[in-house]
This record gives structure tokens, C-alpha cells and sequence, in this order.
């Protein structure tokens, strides 16, 4: 595929927003070390999406999160990773399959809006207007935009050495592996390291 992707603002916003609640909100590797998930601490729970919301310029400064809003938006999160997962394995009747349960579970409804100076434009929202009902019915639709099209290779999984941090591929070649130009330096610098021991 060449040529720039073409997800719209919506679909970026909120496949950005999956790419944070799932990096930040699940356990696992972060360049090359282990990485823990908020646990059951209410305080580390709120943090955590509150930096996941920020990291996409969202909420309002001052705005806090509520812990049920939280606690769902961390259960979204593992849920959005099998999405990942599964579509970086090029399984994509799991990712469909949890991505329709997740659309149903979250009742997501489109609906045309449109902002100041911009026009008219497909967004989802759930059925009312708690934070983590619009968010979590969001990245849902914002996953089955992706998966239902043939940017659906474009959910990836970092390819580095304990890591298994996710991205959306929105480069031109949708060539990319790697989480972070961190996590694509480790790799290259090992892979110098090697050859230069086996020299």
C-alpha cells in the first residue's frame, strides 16, 4: 500500500487512544524491560488513565477520573490487546470476533458531528455521555474501521526483544515493526553487536 493512510481525525484520535490505554494499562515488556500494569491501587489506576488521556489531549486540564470510569477503561485495554495481538498475527476472525463482542458490549451508535470550522463527520459514541462509555465505544469503532478495511495490517505488535508494546502503522509503506524509535535502535545496535562478534 503506498500513498498516505487514510484514516480520518476521528479514526486517528481514537485508534491513538487504543494504542495508549493498551500501552500504558497492560503488563508486559517495554523496551526490553518488564512492565507493570496499574493493580488494584485506585490511586495508580486513576493516574494511569488520566496520563493515557493526556497523552492524547484528553481531559481538560484539572478534570480528574473517576475509579469506575478507570476500572473500565482498564478492561478495555486487555481487551483492545488481543485485538492487536491477533491482528498483528494476521488473525483476523480474532480480532473481528472481539472487536464485534466489544462494539455490542459498549454499544456504540454512530453519529454525524461536527465541530467548529470542520465539517460534518462520522464519530461513535456510547450510549451516554460517561467518559468511559464514549471512549471505550470509540476505540471500538475506531478498531472495526481498521480491521473491516484494508488498513487492518496496519495493528501492530513491537517486534523488538521484549517488548510487546503496540502502534497503529500510519507511515507511507506500512512497513513498520517496532514500537519506537527506541525499541528500532536496541534492535539495530544488537544486531551491529552480533556482527561484529562473529567478525
Amino acid at each position: 500500500m503506498t500513498g498516505q493512510v487514510s484514516f480520518d481525525s476521528h479514526a486517528r484520535s481514537v485508534l491513538a487512544a487504543s494504542v495508549e490505554y493498551v500501552n500504558r494499562l497492560t503488563a508486559g515488556y517495554s523496551g526490553g524491560t518488564a512492565y507493570a500494569a496499574p493493580a488494584d491501587d485506585p490511586e495508580a489506576i486513576t493516574r494511569a488513565v488520566a496520563e493515557a488521556l493526556t497523552a492524547i489531549g484528553y481531559p481538560p486540564a484539572g478534570m480528574s477520573v473517576p475509579l469506575d470510569d478507570a476500572r473500565r477503561l482498564v478492561e478495555l485495554a486487555g481487551r483492545m490487546r488481543i485485538v492487536f495481538e491477533a491482528a498483528a498475527d494476521g488473525d483476523l476472525d480474532a480480532a473481528a470476533t472481539e472487536i464485534n463482542a466489544l462494539l455490542v458490549d459498549t454499544n456504540a451508535r454512530p453519529q454525524l458531528d461536527r465541530g467548529r470550522d470542520r465539517p460534518w463527520s462520522l464519530h461513535f459514541h456510547g450510549p451516554d455521555e460517561q467518559l468511559a462509555n464514549g471512549w471505550t465505544a470509540g476505540c471500538a469503532a475506531g478498531l472495526a474501521l481498521a480491521v473491516g478495511s484494508d488498513l487492518a495490517g496496519r495493528l501492530g505488535v513491537c517486534a523488538a526483544p521484549q517488548c510487546d508494546r503496540v502502534f497503529v502503522d500510519v507511515s507511507k509503506n506500512g512497513q513498520r515493526r517496532f514500537c519506537s524509535p527506541q525499541c528500532q535502535s536496541r534492535v539495530k545496535a544488537a544486531a551491529h553487536r552480533a556482527r561484529q562478534s562473529a567478525g
